[in-house]
């Protein structure tokens, strides 16, 4: 009797090991074909995309060039301000409008830090982009001309792999865009904001036809080519998931990291405030300034807008502001007073490298702290 109820034992037992092992395995492949399935569409489409094949941007054997897809989820039509470029030649033949969904998209990216990078390898990876870090697609019309603006600090390490993932990305986007490295100046406290609106009137000055600015950290890497850098119908947050935040959106107002406004809707709120000194407020501030002037924050869907985050220690001179708070709820009172409006600053230098230019500015130091008592 005992070895038969312990036969029925160990047969249970069997049972319940194999049916685990079944749903293991069922796991692993909706895993698998969630990853893969734009892989497995590439082939069926391969005949009707054959000339891509020859496309320098679509070299898989890059960690920036890995999974083949065909368009960004939920992408909303761009702002209606953006225009095709119009620099072909009279005698070549008319060139015709980029297309919505660029068709060279690779989709979700392996994007790993750990490999040595170098500029003069960014530099032969991009052969094509002209001195500056400037861009434009030779076989269509641009349908916008794109400033994107880095706030920068001592962090050459980062700018290298930022570069290495990005000029790729974005020829493959078919953007039309000038790089821009808005380097503060000594080492006074850091004024992120303040190094954008900077940012802007200088990239202007470079070439006044730009109508879209992207504001990106340094840091942050995009995961999917699909996060289409453009500027759209309402102000655009391209980072909605960080790994840092476990790839969520941290809180509804959140517009931290990487943000994209057209020229007239940055004019329109102002810019961004020009007193937010140390780390921490300035992106809420500028979430209240969208929000006071009638528009909202649009947002690519949660799959397609993830970012990895370079690891890295706050920065010195860098630390968080005590006085965030108490500005962020004063948005509505000093935004038409302090802004792009109100922006001093003296232009120490402008260089134009291979891949990007560096622009050097002073924008002084944050005013006094009246003692307590």
């Amino acid at each position: 009797m005992t070895r038969l109820l312990l036969g029925v034992t160990l047969e249970r037992i069997c049972k319940a090991v194999l049916l685990l092992c079944l749903l293991h395995f069922v796991i692993i492949m909706i895993l698998y074909f969630d990853v893969y399935a734009q892989h497995l569409d590439f082939f069926s489409r391969f005949n009707a995309r054959n000339a891509s094949r020859a496309h320098p941007f679509s070299n898989s054997s890059r960690p920036n060039g890995t999974i083949p897809s065909y368009g960004p989820a939920g992408a909303e039509a761009p702002s209606p301000s953006a225009k095709p470029s119009t620099n072909h030649s009279a005698t070549e033949k008319p060139l015709q409008p980029c297309q919505e969904t660029p068709p060279g998209l690779v989709g979700r990216l392996l994007i790993e830090f750990s490999s040595p990078m170098s500029m003069e390898r960014v530099q032969r990876e991009n052969p094509d982009v002209r001195q500056g870090g400037k861009y434009t697609p030779p076989d269509c019309l641009p349908r916008q001309k794109v400033a994107i603006l880095i706030p920068f600090r001592h962090r050459e390490h980062h700018l290298k792999y930022w570069l290495h993932y990005l000029h790729p990305i974005l020829r493959r986007q078919k953007v039309a865009y000038g790089i821009y490295i808005i380097n503060q100046f000594g080492e006074d406290t850091f004024n992120r904001a303040k190094l954008l609106n900077v940012g802007f009137l200088e990239a202007l000055k470079d070439d006044e036809e730009y109508d879209c600015f992207i504001f990106s950290d340094v840091d942050l890497i995009p995961m999917d080519d699909r996060n289409l850098y453009r500027c759209y119908e309402q102000p655009r947050h391209f980072a909605v998931g960080m790994d840092k935040f476990g790839f969520r959106l941290p809180y509804a107002g959140y517009f931290g990291g990487v943000s994209g406004l057209s020229k007239s809707q940055f004019l329109k709120i102002n810019g961004f405030p020009n007193e937010y000194w140390g780390w921490g407020g300035e992106d809420d501030d500028i979430f209240n300034r969208i929000s006071l002037n009638g528009m909202k924050v649009s947002r690519p869907d949660i799959r397609i807008g993830r970012y990895r985050m370079i690891k890295h220690e706050r920065d010195k001179h860098n630390e968080p502001n005590p006085q965030r708070f108490t500005k962020i709820q004063n948005t509505k009172m000093t935004m038409k007073r302090d802004g792009i409006s109100s922006l001093q600053y003296r232009l120490v230098e402008v260089s134009r490298q291979p891949m990007y230019t560096n622009i050097t500015v002073e924008i002084g130091r944050p005013p006094p702290r009246l003692a307590r008592g």
